[in-house]
């Protein structure tokens, strides 16, 4: 199945930004949701797109496009805690503060490619996962903010993570931030909010009080996370059936907000009343 078919929404938007001019797409871009690999892909059809000298179809066959294929281009790098790490740097956990310094010294220079740092973490087997405090650490990617702030023309950040939480709040504001479905054979569990929330997009603005009220009564039995997991749950299931309803990406990131709310102690009456609202119009 091509991209275009698997992520209409966000073809879409990247192909439009790079036809009417390179200079809209968002230097720096951040990926997130359960499917690392999907994000991955995607960020690499980016840098292709980016690179690419002839006419940028799937199966182009153009010395940049095979290169990136073949993960060898040289000015399109991830940077991961295996990936792209000085002789002199034994760490092994984290994308360390001396592959920042390489980045730094590796922008001095001109370049005729346009490049594309992908971060995320890899392991030694090649798996692809996300960004998290752990692996990509403040010192990090704190270093990185300078060059992030003021990029220069040509060059692409791009940050992969299951969470936006998971990376620091200073890289998320300077990035443009994209969520990226999966389309895995996931079991998407919604049975908790199924009586409740099933077919939410076929109320009216009339009822949304009375759904909320009904989501806020489920936490006399379960948890509002258990309840907001089920509910974005349900969203993803429908999308992934349904990757042409590109409203329903909006709903899982509303939902997203929802669940930082509940880490703050807001009351889930409130959150419940602000999530209907917004996903009912």
């Amino acid at each position: 199945m091509l991209l275009s078919d698997k992520y209409p929404f966000l073809t879409e938007y990247f192909t439009r930004a790079l036809s009417t001019n390179v200079r809209a797409l968002p230097q720096s871009i951040l990926f997130y949701g359960n499917d690392a690999d999907a994000q991955f892909t995607f960020a690499t059809e980016i840098a292709r797109l980016l690179n690419c000298t002839s006419d940028k179809s799937d199966n182009c066959e153009c010395l940049n496009c095979r290169w990136i294929r073949e993960n060898s281009h040289p000015a399109v790098l991830t940077i991961s805690r295996i990936d792209n790490k000085p002789d002199d740097d034994d760490s092994k956990t984290v994308i360390s503060i001396k592959q920042s310094q390489i980045i730094k010294e590796a922008l001095v220079s001109a370049s005729e490619f346009h490049r594309v740092f992908i971060f995320c973490d890899r392991d030694e087997n090649g798996n692809i996962a996300g960004l998290n405090p752990l692996n990509f650490q403040a010192e990090t990617a704190n270093s990185l903010l300078k060059i992030i702030e003021e990029p220069q023309p040509g060059v692409t950040f791009i940050f992969l993570t299951r969470y936006v939480e998971d990376v620091l709040p200073t890289i998320i504001s300077r990035s443009q931030c994209f969520f990226v479905p999966s389309f895995k054979e996931i079991n998407y569990s919604y049975n908790c909010i199924s009586d409740v929330f099933t077919d939410y997009f076929s109320h009216s603005r009339k009822d949304v009080f009375d759904l909320s009220q009904k989501l806020n009564d489920l936490t006399k039995e379960i948890s509002i996370q258990e309840i907001l997991d089920g509910i974005q749950n349900y969203i993803l299931a429908v999308l992934k059936t349904n990757p042409n309803r590109t409203e329903l990406i909006k709903h899982v990131e509303l939902v997203e907000n929802a669940k930082r709310q509940a880490k703050l102690g807001i009351k889930s009456a409130n959150i419940f009343d602000d999530l209907c609202l917004k996903l009912i119009n």
